[in-house]
């Protein structure tokens, strides 16, 4: 191995350690605890260190929210794989989608609410966004209906999951009714 390449793999080992603490950090207290000097002294590198993989929280805030939607989107496929049929597909979707934003809100928030720097529903969207959506679109174009656009109507079911979400984590709607809501949203938009 050359020395080129050692300096590049012990980088891109740093730049993992950044993001995986920054991501415990923020799940453990919150991204207000998310500092560059908490990192520096948890990771024990010196700030300029951090600054030389990224300018900053935001960016931090990025690379945690492109790995939080790779985590997404193997979760909501690996939920569907082995539904039968469109409705269970669906309603897979759906629990796989709310499980993942309860048991990651810190991940969650980082895709999601808070500025990471990135492009959504844009030709620059990273890849990993785009694939999150793709995951969503592939159970819930087959359901969108006559006359309506598979894209659209996988808008408008992820904006109703993104709803409960963050709703029931703010204890604006009791999580003891998740499974209801999800069969209420299934019957009402899912042509099934």
């Amino acid at each position: 191995m050359s020395v080129q390449e050692r300096k590049q793999r012990e980088r891109a080992e740093r730049e993992r350690l950044i993001v995986a603490t920054a991501r415990e950090l923020a799940e453990q207290q919150g991204w207000d605890a998310v500092t560059t000097r908490r990192l520096a002294e948890r990771i024990e590198y010196s700030q300029p260190v951090l600054y030389s993989h990224f300018r900053g929280k935001r960016e931090i805030i990025g690379a945690v929210a492109l790995e939080g939607a790779a985590e997404l989107a193997a979760a909501v496929r690996a939920a569907t794989s082995d539904a039968n049929g469109p409705r269970e597909r669906v309603t897979a979707l759906a629990h796989a989608y709310l499980d993942f934003a309860a048991r990651n809100p810190a991940v969650y928030d980082a895709i999601f609410q808070l500025d990471g720097g990135l492009a959504f529903a844009q030709e620059d969207t990273p890849a990993p966004l785009k694939d999150a959506f793709a995951a969503l679109l592939e159970s819930l174009a087959e359901v969108a209906g006559d006359g309506v656009e598979p894209g659209l109507f996988t808008e408008l079911f992820w904006a109703s999951l993104h709803g409960l979400a963050t709703l029931t984590r703010a204890g604006r709607l009791p999580p003891e009714y998740i499974g209801p809501r999800v069969e209420l949203l299934v019957d009402r938009l899912a042509v099934v």
